[in-house]
C-alpha cells in the first residue's frame, strides 16, 4: 500500500565527536521516506527553497519516492545545526532557521489523497489535522511529535491524537505528554487519548511497544561505529511504516516485526552523516541484520 509522509526536507549542519557535516540533505520528511522506500511506494509533501539543489531531490527520485508533493517556494530551505557529545542521545541545538517552513500549509496533490497508510511526521499538530482532513478513508494514520508541540499546542495535539491509530514518540516526549515518569503509566494515559498503539524510541536503549495490554521491547543494535544519530528516529518510523504498509494487518505479530524493522533502519542510519549510509544500503543487508536482531534476543526455555 501506498504511504503518505508529510514532514521537513531540510539541510544539516552536524558535529558530533566523530566528525562533522555541512549543509548536508536532512529532515523528518527526507529520513522517513528514504527508510520506508526499502519496503513499499513513498508519497512525499513537503516545502523547499529556491536554494535547494536538484541532486537531492533527484535521490529521492532515484528511491522511487514521489516527489510530486514538495513545492518549492521563493526564498531559502529549512536549517537546523546542532552538536552531539559522547551522550549521543541528544543533540544541542545551536541554530534553527525555518525560512520557507515557517509558513508551510501541506495542499496535497489529487493523486495523494487515496494514500491507504499515512504519516504526520513532526509539524505543527493544526497542520497535522489539516492533512487528515485532506486524505479520503485511510486505513492506517500514524504521527510523531516534540516537546515544543507538547507544551506550545497542547491542546491542538491531543485533538489530532483522537484520529490517529498510531504515535511514535522518544521516552521524553511520552513522559512530558503524560506528565508521568513512569512509562508504563505515561503510555496508558497517551493511549486513552486516542491512539491503539503506542512506540516509546529509547535511543541507544531501544523502543517499547505498547498494544491493548501487551508490551513490546526492541534492543538498539549493538554497533562498533556510530557517526550521527540526527534522523535516527525518523529512520526508525520509516522502517516501521514502510513495513506495515506491506501487511494486511495490524495485528501483535506485524506490529512486533514492524518494531525490529524500524530499529535495523535506524541502525543504519546512524552509521554515517545525513542519508549517505541508505544511498548505500542493500536489501540484502536488510534482511541480514534483521535476522541478526532476532539472534540478539533469541533464548531457550529450559
Amino acid at each position: 500500500m501506498s504511504l503518505l509522509v508529510v514532514g521537513s526536507v531540510a539541510f544539516d549542519s552536524v558535529k558530533t565527536p566523530f566528525g562533522e557535516a555541512e549543509s548536508v540533505l536532512g529532515g523528518s520528511a527526507a529520513y522517513f521516506s528514504t527508510a520506508a522506500s526499502y519496503f513499499t511506494d513513498v508519497r512525499l509533501v513537503a516545502v523547499i527553497g529556491e536554494d535547494f539543489p536538484e541532486e537531492h531531490l533527484d535521490f529521492l527520485k532515484s528511491r522511487g519516492i514521489n516527489i510530486e508533493g514538495i513545492e518549492r517556494r521563493p526564498g531559502r530551505t529549512f536549517r537546523w545545526k546542532g552538536e552531539y557529545s559522547y551522550q549521543l542521545n541528544e543533540a544541542k541545538t545551536l541554530e534553527t532557521e525555518l525560512n520557507v517552513f515557517e509558513s508551510f500549509h501541506p495542499d496535497l496533490p489529487q493523486s495523494y489523497r487515496d494514500s491507504p497508510v499515512v504519516f504526520l511526521a513532526n509539524i505543527d499538530p493544526a497542520l497535522q489535522l489539516e492533512v487528515l482532513k485532506q486524505v479520503e478513508n485511510p486505513k492506517l494514520v500514524a504521527c510523531d511529535t516534540m516537546n515544543f508541540w507538547i507544551e506550545g499546542k497542547l491542546d491542538a495535539l491531543i485533538q489530532t491524537l483522537a484520529s490517529v491509530d498510531i504515535l511514535i514518540i522518544n521516552d521524553g516526549e511520552a513522559r512530558e505528554l503524560a506528565r508521568e515518569v513512569n512509562l508504563v503509566k505515561a503510555a496508558k494515559k497517551i493511549m486513552s487519548y486516542g491512539p491503539r498503539i503506542l512506540v516509546i524510541k529509547q535511543g541507544e536503549y531501544g523502543a517499547l511497544m505498547f498494544k491493548n495490554q501487551t508490551i513490546f521491547s526492541a534492543p538498539a543494535f549493538p554497533l562498533e561505529q556510530v557517526f550521527d544519530p540526527t534522523g535516527a528516529g525518523d529512520s526508525f518510523a520509516g522502517g516501521f511504516m514502510g513495513y506495515l504498509a506491506t501487511c494486511d494487518k495490524t495485528n501483535d505479530a506485524t506490529i512486533r516485526q514492524a518494531v525490529v524493522y524500524g530499529s535495523t533502519m535506524a541502525s543504519f542510519n546512524v552509521e554515517a552523516f545525513s542519508l549517505d549510509r541508505m544511498r548505500a544500503l542493500k536489501q540484502e543487508e536488510i534482511k541480514s541484520r534483521f535476522q541478526a536482531f532476532k539472534a540478539l534476543t533469541a533464548f531457550e526455555n529450559i
